[in-house]
């Protein structure tokens, strides 16, 4: 953990990584009254998998990185090989990313205006219009809804640009924001604890904090919203998906994949991919053209028939023909 903890690593991923061995897995082994790694084995790992109760995504993570924890151990000398790669993996039906349609979201905007904060330390339109401000921003931006609650006042400029990242080459990344948004944002109404450096953030205590309480909110707004598929279930909702929104419209408008990964601030575009790969809209219009081409481009089975039936028809032709010339004695032989 303290390696993990020098690695720069964000506090969600150190937190789990707390969860999982400090809490999990240090527990479990005292309880099993194994004190060593050598006495861990496939079967032991087997057992300990067993005792998660989570959903099977967050069960197949945990997994990558217990085999990660074991290739630490196995990189330092402590153990001679990695039992975890035993682990048969953990199968999960990914469902296409989800994303929020323009009624969709427009519902949700509708929401702010109806929304009705019960809190004794600051103005209740203030605060709705500080929530409605904060969509906007993750909707048009694609940012986490961890960077935008820590959003810094400095990263717009005056071009109504937000500074997104910096790449590894030191060249800065935009992403320009509709005019509505960058001005709400700068006019955005103090928060209970104004602080002059952040939009949404006091600056005080842990960012963490500022952002549960951020999602309290905007799960008030999503049920204000009430947001159902088409078989009338409620959609289930959470502030996420205006990133997924940000990068697949992003996506149907035509803007290349390795585009959109650079504005998500990806170090991967295979990451993109694997989560928008289905909305990237030249190769759905791609695929629909290979198709269309197949119609047109008979395969040699299509062609033989079509020259069987054409022979037949030429016969029966000819055949008719034939027969209005001669007497029907000569018709009969032939």
């Amino acid at each position: 953990m303290a390696a993990k903890k020098k690695e720069n690593l964000c506090d969600s991923t150190i937190a789990k990584l707390t969860t999982i061995f400090e809490k999990h897995l240090l527990t479990w082994a005292t309880g099993q009254n194994i004190e060593t790694l050598e006495r861990i084995g496939g079967e032991e790992l087997e057992a300990f998998r067993a005792t998660w109760k989570d959903a099977p995504l967050a069960r197949k993570k945990n997994q990558e990185r217990v085999i990660g924890f074991f290739y630490y151990c196995l990189r330092m000398g402590w153990i001679k090989s990695n039992p975890a790669i035993l682990l048969g993996r953990v199968k999960v039906n990914e469902k296409p990313t989800d994303y929020f349609t323009k009624d969709e979201f427009n519902k949700i905007v509708d929401a702010t205006y109806v929304y009705n904060p019960k809190a004794s330390n600051t103005e209740p339109r203030n605060q709705a219009t500080r929530v409605r401000t904060l969509i906007w921003l993750m909707r048009w931006s694609g940012l986490a809804i961890s960077d935008a609650v820590g959003l810094e006042r400095s990263r717009l400029n005056e071009n109504s640009e937000l500074l997104l990242y910096r790449a590894k080459t030191g060249q800065p990344v935009y992403v320009p924001l509709p005019h509505h948004t960058a001005e709400a944002l700068r006019n955005i109404p103090a928060g209970p604890k104004p602080n002059p450096r952040y939009f949404f953030w006091s600056g005080n205590g842990l960012l963490k904090t500022a952002v549960s309480n951020w999602q309290r909110s905007l799960r008030r707004v999503f049920k204000l919203a009430e947001i159902r598929h088409e078989d009338g279930m409620v959609k289930r909702c959470h502030p996420h998906m205006f990133r997924d929104t940000f990068a697949v419209e992003s996506l149907l408008a035509g803007v290349p994949l390795e585009q959109v990964s650079i504005l998500l601030g990806h170090k991967s575009i295979k990451i993109t991919e694997k989560h928008y790969a289905p909305w990237v809209k030249a190769r759905q219009e791609q695929l629909t053209s290979n198709v269309r081409k197949s119609w047109s481009e008979p395969t040699r089975p299509e062609r033989r028939a079509r020259k069987t039936r054409s022979r037949a028809i030429n016969l029966v032709e000819s055949n008719a023909q034939v027969g209005e010339i001669l007497p029907a004695s000569d018709r009969a032989s032939r």
